[in-house]
């Protein structure tokens, strides 16, 4: 069973990222992850993530995204988090700049694991506590618990 918690190591959780513009951010993220995951081509991984955001922006609400897209170079799901030094317009569905930014990559065949991952990640980051729990983490380590403790006591169809 593929876990939230397994895809997203400490070294995938960053404080602090400057975000500057949507673009930008994700032009930052593809960088990160194709340092860190030799399978991967940053441009790739950009590209794939922008073509996403153009269907339709990934910011849920309450100043959280969740830029997502499927990768033929991925060999298992991946996700990394990022807390923004400050918000940024992301073309929010409720119009909300966006401080928490959860991104998911997932294989090109990718099935109903990406679509559960997908929907555990909104389930946690839907509720109140939790964003509070991340905007008030200090360090990069206050942060990560924080993230974990979440999703780890996050129950899929659990009501806010």
């Amino acid at each position: 069973m593929m876990t939230l918690e397994s895809i997203l190591p400490p070294e995938r959780i960053l404080y602090g990222v400057t975000g500057g513009s949507k673009k930008r951010l994700l032009e930052f993220f593809s960088t990160f992850i194709a340092q860190n995951t030799p399978s991967l081509d940053s441009q790739e991984v950009f590209s794939r993530l922008i073509g996403r955001e153009r269907l339709g922006s990934t910011g849920i609400g309450n100043g959280v995204a969740i830029p997502h897209a499927r990768s033929p170079h991925c060999k298992g799901p991946i996700a990394g988090f990022m807390r923004l030094k400050d918000a940024i317009d992301f073309d929010a569905i409720d119009g909300e700049p966006v401080d928490l930014v959860f991104v998911l990559l997932v294989p090109e065949e990718a099935d109903d694991t990406h679509l559960s991952l997908l929907a555990e990640v909104a389930g946690v980051m839907n509720q109140g506590s939790v964003r509070q729990q991340l905007r008030h983490a200090e360090t990069q380590q206050a942060l990560h618990d924080a993230l974990i403790d979440a999703i780890r006591h996050h129950q899929p169809n659990d009501d806010d």
